[in-house]
């Protein structure tokens, strides 16, 4: 691939100190530059740290060998950790030399590679400033590893003299970030390369990495977004705060949506509503992130260790019920990892040095509650529009309901079977304050509780138990989940998808497409009401116990390794885990955990936590305490969900003590939109 008498004469190149190249060696005037870098190294040196051990000393190699043989120049400073830059004389040289490296045995490097041609400056005697270093770096951000990139410049200077083999694509023009003008590029192809990629990383096509997707339109908080941009952009930690319902994860997405092409390593959904225990908290973030375990490291080192570097947002979604837990993580990643950004939802601040809390307000009552309303109205009845004559009605509505987004949203759901008239009569006769003297019962939670149970009162006594049924999911439930679980007694099996359908139908239970499946979840709010519904019912211990005996059948098969269906069923379980943990830590401590069934699902549940998956993730053991799954010491009523933040559990056993099966304040821990 080189030149031989070039080969001897730099044979130790990769060992050379580049402060000792001559400084006259050091092409000015106009210039052509060859930036390049090694595409996800960060996260190649953290999964493959042995190959990338090899791999960079082969790189040093064959850089060396390239320079000598095309008649390059390497800065003496510049290129920062995997980068590097290369300076010629000739364009059709540095596009040999860029195809003699793509063509090199790096495995597993691949390398991202742009050519631009233009006058330099010198920043010092060694080293270039100025507008065509920038833009050769700009031209090498738009490649994927493995792909060469020319700017509109050196085309026209290479295109008649090609190494054999080789030709130019054009990739159209595109704009270049932070640069006012766009620049055409091409691309360089050999047929000994792969030539085909996605499209250019162009600034317009930054991916979100794994924000949710939204599937209504987002209404107003135009003022809010601004201020939330400035803020992320002039601090590293910021969290929302707000009542549930308020529209903090709704914001949150939206504005991190937004930033996705200011953070170069991408924007990160870490959602916590479903973790009950605070030392599952690392462990989430790391699958959120799509980190393996690493024998000898714990999951904090793991993650420290990917993040330290990168440049990137991550949202760390309803952390008030583990706020403790959400607390030491956040101080262990803006401490180990300097370019981070976290923008965090709570109810409450974390309460962490350096945080700056954010409260979501209400939507204006004036503007953007209406067309919220409205919007939403107009998704249950496609008909529906703003007259003079509704227009009272509609602001009453939004005016009771304090502009609360998701109180809106389930009003508007309502369109479909009442008149707007007595859509405010029903929450007219509904607004009732809340008991128990809790903290948090602040008239917004109020008025979403009122919407809530006006919803609530809407449904038929069918209805309403399959409702109060499906609270014992957490994490989402399939149909067939719902049907061993809820149906019984009053709803038979095969009543439960008619009326599972028509509570997605009154905005009361969320349905996703999940894998070509249909799934299913309450809103966190909701499921709250919910769970307070089926205490009150009797029927608490027994849905629970078919919950566990569900999950305890499928947890069982796991144990049986020779089965035919034996990887989807770890995918199955690996899905269901929230639930497998919810049933496990009932059944450990419900005062019938003794009995042969109750130990049965300790045995399989334990097991199915601690089996690891193909893919490299563990599905994690954890060590349950006294929470929402957690049975009452006396009566028969089941347990009501703790208020107690879970990881203070001294606290949280004092607390139980005194007040029994703890009642839960009315609205906790919602899932927010």
């Amino acid at each position: 691939m080189f030149c031989d008498p070039r080969h001897r004469r730099l044979a130790n190149m990769s060992e050379t100190d580049w402060s000792d190249v001559g400084i006259s060696e050091l092409p000015t005037g106009t210039v052509t530059l060859l930036l390049a870098d090694v595409e996800g190294s960060t996260r190649l040196w953290e999964t493959q740290s042995d190959e990338m051990t090899a791999a960079i000393a082969h790189l040093d190699q064959a850089v060396s060998y390239a320079i000598a043989a095309h008649d390059g120049v390497r800065p003496v400073e510049q290129g920062e950790g995997d980068s590097f830059v290369i300076a010629f004389a000739r364009a059709s040289d540095a596009v040999a030399c860029a195809l003699d490296l793509q063509r090199a045995p790096l495995a597993p490097i691949r390398l991202r590679i742009g050519v631009h041609t233009g006058e330099v400056r010198l920043r010092d005697e060694g080293n270039y400033i100025g507008p065509t270093i920038n833009r050769t770096a700009r031209l090498r951000d738009l490649a994927h590893g493995g792909q060469t990139v020319l700017s509109g410049a050196t085309e026209p200077l290479v295109v008649d003299r090609l190494p054999d083999g080789a030709w130019l694509t054009d990739l159209g023009t595109h704009p270049l970030r932070d640069l006012p003008r766009p620049e055409r590029v091409v691309q360089l192809c050999h047929r000994d390369l792969r030539n085909e990629f996605p499209p250019l990383r162009t600034p317009s096509t930054v991916v979100a990495h794994n924000l949710p997707a939204q599937l209504t339109s987002f209404v107003g908080r135009q003022a809010e977004m601004n201020r939330l941009r400035e803020a992320l952009i002039g601090g590293r930690h910021v969290t929302l705060t707000g009542a549930g319902g308020v529209g903090k994860t709704r914001l949150a997405v939206q504005v991190a949506a937004e930033l996705a092409g200011q953070f170069g390593d991408g924007v990160w959904y870490v959602d916590l509503a479903p973790i009950t225990h605070p030392g599952v908290v690392p462990v989430t973030v790391a699958r959120a992130l799509g980190l393996p375990d690493q024998p000898g490291r714990s999951t904090m080192e793991t993650l420290l260790r990917f993040i330290r570097d990168r440049h990137m947002l991550v949202v760390l979604d309803n952390c008030e019920h583990l706020l403790d837990a959400s607390a030491g993580l956040v101080v262990a990643l803006l401490g180990g990892a300097p370019r981070l950004t976290l923008l965090a939802t709570s109810r409450e601040p974390i309460g962490v040095t350096g945080e700056a809390t954010w409260r979501v307000p209400s939507l204006s009552l004036a503007d953007e509650a209406i067309e919220l309303f409205a919007d939403r109205a107009r998704l249950a009845q496609s008909d529906f529009c703003m007259t003079d004559d509704n227009a009272a009605a509609v602001a009453e509505i939004c005016r009771r309901l304090d502009g609360i987004p998701l109180a809106i949203e389930l009003a508007a759901a309502r369109v479909r079977a009442l008149w707007l008239a007595e859509i405010v009569d029903g929450l007219h006769d509904r607004f009732r304050p809340l008991t128990g003297g809790a903290r948090t019962a602040v008239r917004r939670q109020q008025t979403l509780r009122a919407s809530v149970e006006w919803s609530h009162g809407l449904l038929t006594e069918t209805e309403r138990i399959l409702f109060r049924r499906l609270a014992v999911f957490l994490g989402g439930f399939d149909l067939d989940a719902a049907q061993a679980v809820a149906g019984a007694g009053a709803v038979e099996r095969y009543h439960v998808l008619d009326q599972l359908s028509l509570l997605v139908d009154k905005s009361l239970v969320v349905a996703e497409n999940t894998g070509g499946r249909a799934r299913y979840r309450l809103l966190e709010t909701v499921r709250q009401y919910a769970l307070e519904r089926l205490a009150e019912s009797g029927e608490a211990d027994a849905v629970r116990a078919r919950h566990r005996d569900h999950y305890t059948a499928m947890a069982a098969l796991l144990d049986t390794p020779a089965r035919a269906d034996y990887e989807p069923r770890l995918d199955q379980a690996e899905t269901e885990i929230d639930n497998l943990r919810a049933a496990f830590a009932w059944s450990r401590e419900n005062f019938r955990c003794r009995t042969r069934v109750g130990a049965g699902v300790i045995a399989a549940a334990a097991m199915a936590h601690t089996r690891p998956h193909p893919g490299g993730t563990r599905l994690v053991r954890h060590r349950p305490h006294r929470g929402e799954h957690a049975a009452p010491r006396r009566g028969g009523r089941g347990a009501r969900p703790s208020t107690r933040r879970q990881s203070r559990p001294p606290q949280l056993g004092r607390r139980r003590r005194q007040h029994g099966s703890g009642r839960t304040r009315p609205g906790d821990r919602p899932r927010t939109r």
